[in-house]
């Protein structure tokens, strides 16, 4: 029997060679080309930045029309006015004039030519952010509850994310080296390349993570950033008004490859408590742990969730502790028991309030009906808030003064933004990945998608009382899982052109996940199923009992059985 190393995925090799990130990034954006080469491709999403071709026009007659898309990693998705303006200009002057608020929330900005890829990240850094670690694979945006509040309790966690953050971004010199030293002037530094791995990357080494890693910080009663979703989750742990320590989860993902069995959506599985001031040394740890162990050979089994999954998480926890050193406490108690997606009026408790605005899908864009561009120029122009995005791609405007309060309802009335309170509840809590025509994965229509199927439920929902009932749909273009679809209420997942997966039964707290309900549903009977499934929930279900928890306690079997069950 061979003995033999499983041989490594070719990403691997083009991160061992890549000189800590660089490759020949700064030679090909001199080049007279529209797009980069295949190993540079894979480095660019370290930096921040995805090639992508627009897929509507593949079949015209110059064929795939090259651009990229750009997002800025925002821990806690904390902003500044003049920042949110910055990237408003940029999506104007250089991208396809539309601004994406993601999942994790980020910004993305779309249809950027090659020729203005340099400029705009170097934009981005000249207002205080950066595009480095916001895709590839190393620590992602760390996301963490987005609300304001006067008290310490949210300070902690939202100063936690941000050291996450700095604490586990690549140390590598070549993000500098590639966007924002001057062409013509420009900086040599080579060094880096005689140093050890351990110099340059003390956390990372020379070919960084196996995949992806996405860290994701709740507090009990406030579980909006789906915290068992994520690859390292933490649960704040409060006693008598103050952040003592973090319940550790590990484990959690949501992409999945249908036709490989051996992938799966997981939810975290939890770990241990963390004191406050160790969260930095455990959390690391956590991530060299992956490091040494995740898959390198098959990157689709190369997430945490799989060594997990392999291990188990009592010996995944004992080499946690043993590269710490010491033993680590197991949980609290504490655990998730609510959600609050920030919506609408809330007091910050300092004398000034936070209005959640709701953006259907993220996107930001100027239209007859809506101008959502210009009326997010006039606010943060004239009221200048603070924004903070949240997990549900909707943004939170800060230090509203209570005089101010009539003065953003007209800015919203004048450009034509419905307000948070006349938003549906069903379109409130939808929410869908960008799909196609720019995602290369995208099987099917999602972001232009999900509006139109919501405007079909609407009716029905409201005809049977369950209008105002709370419950998420997220809908994704593929199985990769962007929008979180395996442990909402309902997740619909494209599968082949024009078709998609239906999930139901997992939860609006995000601790359970879903199960197929049927599968290969055309576009037009999309919204039909839905609706003979909150027909069934509407006629057998129990007191207080949600939509998923109803699917979930009967079944599939069950459910179809009721589904086709006159009432």
């Amino acid at each position: 029997m061979s003995t033999d190393a499983p041989k490594l995925s070719p990403v691997e090799g083009f991160k061992d060679e890549s000189r800590y990130l660089r490759g020949t990034i700064p030679d090909e954006l001199q080049a007279d080309t529209d797009h980069f080469g295949k190993g540079d491709l894979q480095l660019l999403k370290f930096h921040g930045t995805y090639q992508q071709d627009d897929r509507d026009s593949r079949k015209s007659p110059g064929g795939k029309t090259y651009s990229f898309m750009i997002r800025t990693r925002i821990p806690s998705g904390v902003l500044t006015s003049d920042q949110f303006l910055a990237h408003l200009d940029l999506c104007d002057e250089f991208g396809n004039s539309t601004m994406k608020l993601t999942t994790r929330q980020a910004i993305q900005l779309h249809g950027v030519p090659k020729t203005d890829l340099k400029t705009t990240i170097a934009r981005i850094n000249e207002c205080g952010l950066s595009t480095l670690a916001a895709c590839g694979d190393v620590n992602r945006n760390v996301m963490c509850c987005p609300a304001k509040r006067s008290d310490s309790i949210h300070d902690q966690i939202q100063s936690a994310a941000m050291d996450l953050a700095m604490h586990l971004a690549p140390r590598t010199i070549s993000y500098r080296q590639c966007w924002l030293v001057d062409d013509e002037t420009g900086e040599k530094q080579l060094l880096q390349d005689e140093k050890s791995p351990e110099e340059v990357e003390p956390i990372y080494g020379k070919t960084y993570l196996p995949r992806k890693f996405k860290i994701g910080i709740a507090l009990p009663e406030d579980n909006c950033i789906d915290v068992y979703t994520q690859d390292l989750g933490m649960i704040a742990v409060v006693r008598d008004g103050k952040v003592i320590g973090y319940n550790f989860t590990v484990g959690g993902g949501m992409g999945t490859t249908p036709s490989a069995a051996k992938t799966f959506p997981a939810l975290g599985k939890r770990m241990a408590f963390v004191k406050a001031e160790d969260v930095l040394k455990v959390a690391e740890a956590v991530v060299i742990v992956q490091r040494d162990n995740g898959n390198r050979a098959d990157r689709k089994v190369a997430r945490l969730k799989y060594l997990i999954a392999e291990w188990g998480i009592e010996k995944f926890r004992a080499a946690v502790e043993k590269h710490l050193g010491a033993p680590l406490d197991d949980c609290t108690e504490d655990d998730v028991h609510g959600f609050d997606d920030h919506i609408g009026w809330q007091d910050q408790g300092d004398g000034k309030w936070s209005y959640g605005l709701n953006v259907e899908n993220g996107r930001l864009s100027d239209g007859p009906e809506r101008q959502w561009k210009a009326c997010f120029r006039e606010i943060c122009s004239e009221l200048k808030p603070e924004i903070r995005l949240t997990s549900h791609q909707s943004a939170i405007l800060c230090d509203i003064a209570p005089e101010d309060k009539p003065k953003l309802t007209e800015i919203l009335k004048k450009h034509g933004i419905p307000v948070s309170e006349e938003v549906s509840t069903v379109r409130r809590w939808s929410m869908a990945c960008v799909g196609l025509p720019t995602c290369g994965l995208s099987i099917t229509e999602s972001e232009r998608a999900l509006p139109q199927m919501i405007d079909e439920l609407e009716a029905p929902l409201a005809k049977l009382g369950l209008d105002k009932d709370a419950f998420t749909i997220r809908m994704t273009g593929c199985p990769n899982g962007c929008a979180r679809p395996y442990n909402a209420d309902i997740g619909l997942v494209g599968k082949a052109k024009g078709k998609y997966t239906v999930f139901v039964g997992g939860a609006l707290l995000g601790n359970r996940l879903n199960f197929i309900f049927r599968d290969l549903v055309p576009t037009e009977e999309v919204p039909s199923t839905l609706v003979s499934v909150f027909t069934a929930y509407k006629n057998y279900r129990q007191e207080s009992e949600t939509l998923g928890d109803f699917c979930a306690r009967v079944g599939k079997d069950e459910l179809e059985k009721l589904c086709s069950t006159p009432a």
